[in-house]
């Protein structure tokens, strides 16, 4: 059976909402009603497993309704999560077989009655949706102020401990590596909730690793390597709890340890915001540099602009890189990078010089203050990009403009390849036409020839390009691939008849 493909990270809706909804009239018939809806999709189709994605409130008349067992096999299959049966046009009521069916497969049945549109069920589970939106949204936000103010107590840890707690309706609590707790608040946990987060732990810090500060040889490459091979979180669910461990930054490596009875939307970005700021309060050391820069990570978490944190770091103009490759990153000299699967990314002084790297691809952008930072990042990201095109270690940003896109190297070899097939007088035929926006007397004058020469010489180009003159995507192309072409690239001595006599306004019309 094919793999079907994860629900959406959009926010789920209860079914007993949808059910609430009383303009809407629908009947549950048979099935479980604590089921979460993900989306609305409706479908006549006698298969339909091949157009869902799981999750799905999927609706229907029956209009081809003929194997009810099967069909709601096919269903169940595909990962929906409730079928919502149209009554009238096709059917007076909702067939017998078919509610046996989802009974025998434990499938959600709905009964949806004819002054219902299958439309303004699908709305209905928009609109709840965007509110589910909206409340994780502000929970989020009120958690985020919350653990900031908790963050700036005289007693940081325990107060954010405390309010993470009260937020999420559990248990917060610190481990050392080998499982001691170091800080707690909250409610206690059941004896069976509390041996499953401490498998979640030993997940993390499995024993026998040790903490990087054991030995001198945990210092080594093979330590760091086997620490970056450990998941930085685990989850479970024991106890009648949900249980989640995160490992904190730093080389204590702490773990928070979480246990709720239940899950709301938000709890992992809530979660996630302590665990950064768990990871700065328990910092062993911070010297000037980096006590900077965590003030200005809390700050932004605090919803500070980043012009407002820019001071912090004590420049006001930086640069962004990107670099791709395999092997040890490039030495850019500086502590702000972030560094991913997919590559580095760092934040450097707008003086800094950056060289190239073997092994490695550089996308440096252009300098740019805190309010640009965003753009620079997006220059950097097209720079890397065309230093892995053109095959050049380190490619710099380009000024604005759509020629200022491509460099000057691409666009010669680009442009001689284009305009291999044409002599020197039609080229210079071709760059004065498109000049003067295809105008055949203007042309005739600039050029000196008869507005016939100019028609019957843009003709040969069209018909030696291969290319529709009249098409103004291509007139554009062939237009920068002219500005493209080096001065030198000109072709004089591969038309001698075309260069045999001048011509004259007062020529016939024929061709040269």
């Amino acid at each position: 059976m094919p793999e079907r493909t994860p629900v959406p990270p959009t926010p789920p809706i209860p079914l007993e909402a949808l059910l609430a909804q009383e303009d809407l009239g629908l009947r549950l018939i048979t099935g479980p009603a604590d089921i979460d809806i993900h989306w609305v999709h409706t479908s006549e189709m006698a298969d339909p497993y091949p157009y869902l994605l799981g999750g799905e409130l999927l609706m229907s008349a029956g209009v081809q309704l003929t194997d009810a067992d099967r069909y709601v096999e096919r269903v169940v299959a595909a990962g929906a999560a409730a079928l919502g049966f149209g009554v009238a046009p096709v059917y007076d009521t909702v067939p017998e077989e078919l509610v046996a069916a989802c009974a025998r497969h434990g499938l959600t049945l709905l009964e949806v009655p004819p002054k219902t549109p299958f439309t303004a069920v699908a709305r209905a589970v928009w609109r709840l949706m965007a509110q589910a939106r909206h409340y994780e949204l502000r929970r989020v936000t009120e958690a985020q102020r919350s653990l900031a103010t908790a963050a700036a107590r005289p007693d940081p840890v325990p107060a954010v401990l405390k309010a993470l707690a009260a937020r999420l309706g559990g248990r917060a609590a610190l481990y050392e590596p080998d499982g001691t707790e170091y800080a707690a608040a909250g409610r206690p946990v059941e004896p069976e909730a509390r041996a499953a987060l401490a498998r979640l732990l030993e997940v993390l810090h499995p024993k026998g690793a040790g903490s990087s500060m054991e030995t001198a040889d945990d210092n080594g490459p093979a330590a760091g390597a086997a620490a970056s091979a450990r998941p930085s979180s685990a989850t479970d669910t024991a106890g009648g709890a949900r249980l989640a461990a995160y490992a904190l930054g730093g080389e204590g490596r702490l773990t928070l340890g979480l246990a709720a009875a239940g899950r709301e939307p938000g709890d992992h970005t809530i979660a996630g915001v302590a665990v950064v700021l768990l990871s700065l309060l328990t910092a062993p050391h911070q010297g000037a540099d980096e006590a900077a820069r965590s003030a200005a990570l809390v700050r932004l978490l605090l919803g500070a602009a980043p012009a407002e944190v820019a001071p912090l770091l004590g420049e006001e103009r930086w640069i962004v890189v990107h670099a791709r490759g395999e092997g040890t990153p490039p030495p850019l000299g500086t502590p702000l990078r972030d560094v991913r699967d997919d590559g580095v990314r760092a934040l450097l002084p707008a003086g800094r010089e950056v060289a190239p790297h073997p092994g490695w691809v550089i996308g440096v952008s252009a300098p740019a203050t805190a309010d640009g930072l965003a753009a620079a990042d997006l220059q950097a990201a097209r720079a890397v990009r065309r230093a892995e095109a053109t095959h050049v270690p380190l490619a710099r940003h380009r000024e604005a403009g759509i020629a200022g896109l491509v460099g000057p190297d691409e666009g010669a070899a680009y442009a001689r390849t284009l305009l291999e097939p044409l002599t020197e007088p039609l080229t210079e035929t071709l760059r004065t036409w498109l000049s003067l926006h295809g105008s055949w007397d203007r042309t005739a004058t600039a050029l000196g020839v008869h507005r016939n020469t100019v028609r019957q010489r843009i003709a040969r180009c069209a018909a030696v390009l291969g290319r529709d003159l009249d098409d103004a995507d291509v007139r554009m192309e062939l237009w920068f691939a002219l500005r493209w072409l080096p001065a030198d690239a000109a072709r004089a001595d591969r038309a001698p008849a075309d260069r045999s006599a001048p011509h004259r306004p007062s020529d016939s019309g024929h061709a040269d």
